[in-house]
């Protein structure tokens, strides 16, 4: 789970600024799961829009460029939604239903960044970007392994110039990644 809490805070962080209402969402439709609340050991359903992270913004100091910019990052959120399940059992979830949410990520809006499939471990996890001219407008991950899946959605804006300021500031240590994580290691 510690490595899943890297992926959704970087997605928060790698999202944001000024949201543009004339392009269009990145919002995913995900699946309401309600027939896997009861057999799954641990569930999160988490949607928050923008009220929740402006609040959390607005409460940063901004003394300082970092949190100037992390209050802006704050007040770019537009949603986040998080769907975590974990089973007793090997393959509760219908594959099916992680499938519909790939099926909208297949839209030209989305760019694929990581497609990492370990078929010994059958684990997948599929990490994409929706880009508006030049700007990061969504950030989409699909994890699943036997027991348990994943799926993180983050909508909001931040331009190519902001990621490149950000990049040293949020952007977790290798070993912190390393040590969280013991399947096959991406390059940070």
């Amino acid at each position: 789970m510690p490595h899943r809490l890297c992926l959704v805070l970087f997605g928060c962080f790698v999202l944001a600024a000024h949201a543009d209402a004339e392009s269009p969402t990145p919002e995913l439709r995900l699946p309401a799961f309600d027939h896997l609340r009861s057999e799954a050991t641990d569930a999160v359903d988490l949607t928050l829009g923008p009220l929740p992270f402006s609040l959390a913004g607005s409460l940063l100091p901004d003394h300082d460029a970092d949190s100037a910019r992390a209050k802006a990052l704050m007040h770019g959120l537009q949603r986040l939604a998080v769907r975590h399940y974990e089973f007793a059992s090997d393959f509760v979830y219908s594959k099916a239903d992680l499938d519909a949410v790939r099926a909208q990520l297949a839209q030209p809006t989305w760019s694929q960044i990581v497609h990492v499939r370990d078929q010994k471990k059958e684990q997948n996890v599929d990490i994409y970007l929706a880009i508006d001219k030049d700007r990061i407008t969504g950030l989409a991950i699909v994890e699943s392994e036997p027991r348990e899946f994943t799926i993180v959605n983050a909508v909001g804006s931040l331009s190519m110039d902001t990621v490149r300021a950000l990049r040293g500031r949020f952007a977790p240590a290798p070993d912190t990644v390393a040590a969280a994580h013991d399947g096959p290691r991406l390059p940070l």
